[in-house]
């Protein structure tokens, strides 16, 4: 048996990136680590301090944490509060610190005692959390909003800015069903299925500006996430909210020294789980055992996925910033480049951009101008990673290389031309590789400005505008030596194939607003008013043509092109393509409190769209909620273990307009030609027919969504344990679908409008607390976890009946049709199918019928398919852990989703082996030999997706650096993400259970799989 090595082939990709520079930069962030991590400390004489330490009441406090700051020196008070600790020298600073209760620091100055007194801190109450158009203090908050800052983000390796909340926030699903493919993207969904047609994502707004480009931000950029959960909280952003409202707020310049900052990492992508196909050697013992002929064997060894996987990916991020500020200004300049190496070949992205922000007062702060600019540009290698699928086609025996044989009596048939084995009935990747580019080149730009008047005190006016734009020029290119080109069945005929698709979309935005605050007596007022001015535009073309007798030209040259002329060829293609909506709203809001423990919200939008119809053109979206500080009663104040106690309710009505344009309208389509003879002419001159292909509808209006939420934020013993549960019921009426209609009274036989409902409930519990807070050692957990359910209640009306949407295509072979049915009074995402009832004798499949009998796939009908599972999570749970050890710090972080299930198509078609020749898996010829029949969808192939994953563990330390170090901060750390999962699917984790669960069809575990890693990084962070 020949084993294959693999050599260096004719390649025309334009984008492959040297890997000596990542070795360089890597040796050089190992030495810059190694210079600043020694530095040097002097022995000093030491004298002990005594006292005692009370709260605001006077009762001792055990357990509060005594240390000497910028040392490893501490302790902590006994049970009645009392501490004594050796201070080393007279200007030395002692901290006192407990979770609950403010941190107060003493200067030794020779004294020996020091007694302290700790007050209840109220930053929980007071944190400052962002809501449309503003902020508010946590205390005053009356509707669902979570919040995730920046010393709580995943840490390592982030290809998307979800990723640093991922299970941060309960109700908040982040799913890389591409798993770690650098050109994919998170998909988001925040609290369930909102929407049959529409948009189903939360809306972000980055730093104001609503539909921000997450392309736009960095991780070292980002201050903190607030997300709005309920109707109440979003239905300030109207059309938009109806799918909640991410808010990312990015960092800004304080007043102050100038300061640089430096992050950076590198990190290597590991192939976690593998599907077990058969060997080369396990490959020719199912022909040795008879179930192959022997004329498969064709003589070599070779793991095709092994082969596609780039096992020296390397991957790194470099930050730098620059930021200070006086007393009227401030600025923050970041740079940053990033390269992601995907585990697959042919599949990165490289990046690099700025943000810069500016803000400047004046009149004694009463006139305050703020502006940033952010811009992003990326080189998409898309050529690799889909490419997986082919495992089941790759007969194990086959070369990848290979020379030109066709001739009779040679060892290997070979039909590729130069130097690639071609199948008979598939493709080579390689070649491909070797053949081919798909290149994306993308730029993407935002500008915003800010300014704002105190007319008088509490009385301000703003205007708010920003720009953004984002073009990209997809490049596609098929050599002549590509086996699609040439193949003797190949309509190119030999000739190049090549296609570019450019794309440029606009948004701009214009939002004046007038807030008054005024305080009388006992009663506090904050009033908004303002209005919202949005316009968006896409424009794209895109053409093809072959015919390219020349490499030489590549794609640069499209009038080269043989078939322009040649009509033996395939036609050239070309298209063009404008659309533009225009979204205008009026809003007001009002935040009231009394005696700072009872508050109360009220908002209107009232808001216009160009996507929907003459006779509904506008909506009005109403909100209120309420909050009571019960805690701070007086018939609390004897209640010691209770520090924070309040309750919520809201209820509020947002819309979704996420949804193509023009759907309300006629719009034109091309139909057939007609002839025109023209002066006479003996010929005709065929004319472009021009049709209505859509039914207008005036009366398309919003989804809309109304949503109940009761919430109850807590603090306990001194807030040592704190947490919030929300309980909420929304329902999403007029939902949009195309129904069918007849002809004649309507032109076309279909028309998009509101029709449906769909209800959603569920529970939301987050939690955080100090386990331990013992001297050097901390301990700290928070738990998100939320449980969720989702009906789609109606389809129907007495006019329009639809009453399921199928969709969870499950392919070939055999058209086995959709998987999943979601239909008026069930759930989202039900698998529906037959009912395994075994196998006969000869290993035909039999299922169970609707009249109780069992059938052979034969006997079959549509009546017997029933609901056989569901695919949607209905648990989602997380838990970190932080842990700090003097200059050490350890993260550790656990998520898992629950009761749920995943369609195994792998197992399916592959672990079948009927379908041999083919490559199959090891289970084929194991667990399911028994099998003598095609592949059949049925709940044999169903699983429980039940996982707990151990996602990430970091570990770092921080440097205490001396006041004469060039430094202010080092830290060094490292990360990894994906290390392990506890599941029973697919034999305990061979694929990994984190399947798509956003939208309607959930729980499909496809065949075109991306592998599954886990990521290794070290990194480091220096501030200067």
């Amino acid at each position: 048996m020949k084993k294959q090595k693999l050599c260096n082939a004719k390649s025309i990709n334009l984008n492959r990136f040297s890997k000596l520079s990542f070795v360089l930069k890597s040796l050089q962030l190992l030495l810059f680590v190694v210079l600043f991590s020694a530095f040097s400390s002097k022995a000093i004489a030491q004298t002990t301090v005594e006292g005692n330490v009370v709260d605001s009441e006077g009762i001792p406090l055990p357990g509060v944490t005594v240390r000497v700051e910028g040392t490893g020196i501490g302790t902590q008070t006994d049970f009645d509060g009392n501490y004594s600790i050796d201070v080393p020298e007279d200007d030395s600073v002692l901290v006192f610190s407990f979770v609950g209760m403010t941190t107060v620091k003493r200067t030794f100055n020779g004294n020996t005692t020091i007694n302290v007194t700790l007050e209840n801190d109220q930053q929980a109450l007071d944190e400052v959390v962002v809501v449309g158009y503003g902020t508010q203090s946590r205390r005053s908050v009356t509707t669902a909003v979570a919040k995730v800052s920046e010393e709580d983000f995943n840490q390592g390796v982030v290809s998307s800015p979800l990723d640093l909340v991922q299970g941060k926030i309960a109700g908040l699903s982040v799913t890389r069903a591409g798993g770690n493919n650098p050109n994919s993207s998170a998909s988001i969904q925040l609290r369930g299925v909102t929407s049959i047609s529409g948009n189903t994502e939360p809306l972000i707004v980055i730093d104001g500006i609503p539909g921000g480009n997450l392309d736009l931000i960095q991780q070292n950029d980002i201050e903190s996430f607030d997300v709005l959960k309920d109707g109440a909280a979003s239905a300030i952003y109207g059309t938009r909210g109806n799918n909640g409202v991410i808010l990312i707020t990015t960092k800004k310049g304080k007043k102050g020294v100038s300061q640089f900052e430096y992050s950076s990492y590198v990190s290597r992508d590991y192939v976690r789980t593998k599907p077990q196909f058969l060997s080369a050697g396990q490959y020719r013992q199912a022909i040795a055992n008879g179930l192959i002929s022997e004329n498969y064997d064709l003589g070599y060894t070779t793991d095709i996925y092994d082969e596609l996987v780039d096992d020296t990916n390397l991957s790194q991020y470099h930050n730098f910033v620059a930021s200070g500020g006086g007393e009227n200004s401030n600025y923050r300049a970041s740079l940053y480049y990033q390269k992601l190496d995907g585990i697959a070949l042919e599949n990165d992205r490289e990046e690099y951009g700025f943000r810069i922000n500016f803000n400047q007062s004046a009149f004694d702060e009463r006139l305050n101008f703020q502006s940033s600019v952010a811009t992003n540009f990326n080189n998409a290698n898309l050529q690799g990673g889909g490419q997986f699928g082919i495992i089941s086609d790759w007969n194990p025996t086959a070369p990848i290389y290979a020379p030109y044989s066709v001739e009779e009596g040679t060892d290997l048939y070979n039909e590729g031309e130069y130097g690639f084995y071609q199948p008979q009935n598939g493709y080579n990747p390689f070649s491909e590789y070797a053949n081919r580019f798909n290149l994306r080149r993308q730029s993407t730009f935002s500008g915003d400005a800010k300014i704002s008047y105190e007319i008088i005190k509490g009385l301000n006016i703003s205007a708010f505008g920003s720009y953004q734009r984002n073009t990209w020029n997809d490049r596609e290119y098929r050599a002549t030596t590509d086996w699609a080109q040439y193949n003797s069945g190949s309509a190119y005929k030999g000739t190049a194939w090549a296609h570019r698709d450019n794309h440029v979309d606009y948004t701009k935005t214009f939002e004046p607003t007038i807030t008054f605050e005024q305080e009388i007596g006992d009663h506090t007022f904050d009033l908004l008013g303002g209005y919202s001015y949005q316009y968006r535009t896409e424009e794209r073309y895109a053409m093809n043509n072959s015919g390219f007798t020349t490499d030489g030209f590549l794609d640069w040259n499209f009038g080269a092109g043989n078939a322009i002329t040649d009509t033996d060829l395939p036609r050239p293609e070309m298209g063009s393509f404008k659309e533009d909506n225009t979204l205008i709203a009026f809003f007001s809001r009002i935040n009231y409190s009394y005696l700072d423990r009872y508050f109360l919200t009220a908002s209107i939008r009232r808001e216009g769209s160009s996507k929907f119809g003459a006779n509904n053109k506008w909506g009005n979206f109403p909100a209120i909620s309420g909050g009571w500080l019960i805690s701070d009663e007086a018939f609390m104040e004897d209640v010691d273990i209770i520090s924070n106690l309040k309750l919520r309710v809201g209820y509020g009505i947002t819309g979704n307009q996420g949804i193509p344009n023009y759907r309300s309208l006629i719009t034109l389509g091309t139909g057939g030609t007609y002839p025109i003879f023209l002066d006479g002419a003996e010929t005709p001159t065929y004319y472009q027919t021009y049709g209505p292909n859509r039914n207008p509808n005036p009366d398309l209006r919003w989804e809309r969504k109304k949503e109940w939420n009761f919430g109850l934020d807590f603090g306990i013993l001194s807030n040592r344990i704190t947490g919030a549960i929300d309980v909420y019921d929304r329902t999403t009426e007029d939902l949009l679908l195309n129904y069918t209609v007849p002809q004649p009274p309507y032109v076309q036989t279909q028309i998009f409008t509101n029709v449906g409902t769909i209800k959603n409930s569920g529970i939301e519990v987050a939690l955080s607390g100090a386990v331990i807070n013992s001297g050097d050692f901390k301990w700290n957990v928070d738990v998100a976890a939320n449980y969720q359910k989702n009906e789609l209640e109606t389809l129907s009306n007495d006019q329009f009946i639809a009453s399921e949407i199928f969709g969870g295509s499950i392919g070939n072979p055999g058209n086995l049709g959709d998987a999943i049915r979601n239909t008026e009074g069930g759930p989202i995402g039900d698998f529906y199918g037959k009912r395994f009832a075994g196998f006969t004798t000869s290993g035909q499949w039999l299922f169970h019928k609707a009249d109780g009998t069992i059938g052979r796939t034969s006997e079959m009908t549509e009546e017997d398919k029933a609901v056989i599972g569901n695919g949607m999570p209905k648990y989602y749970a997380s838990l970190t852990n932080t842990f700090r050890y003097k200059n050490f710090d350890l993260t550790v972080f656990f998520r898992g989703k629950f009761d749920f299930d995943i369609l195994n198509t792998v197992d399916l078609f592959y672990g079948n082996p009927t379908l041999l020749p083919g490559n199959v898996l090891e289970s084929a010829l194991g667990e399911f030999s028994n099998i003598q029949e095609a592949p059949q969808y049925s709940d044999y192939y169903l699983e429980s997706g039940d996982f707990v994953k151990l996602d990430n563990v970091t570990l770092g330390y921080n440097f205490k650096l001396p006041e004469s170090a060039a430094f202010s901060r080092l830290r060094v750390y490292a990360s990894a993400r994906n290390l392990a999962v506890i599941t029973g699917y697919a034999n305990g984790g061979e694929r990994d259970p984190e399947v798509q669960d956003t939208g309607l069809y959930p729980g499909m575990d496809y065949r075109d799989f991306y592998p599954r890693t886990t990521t290794v990084s070290v990194g480091v962070n220096v501030n200067f």
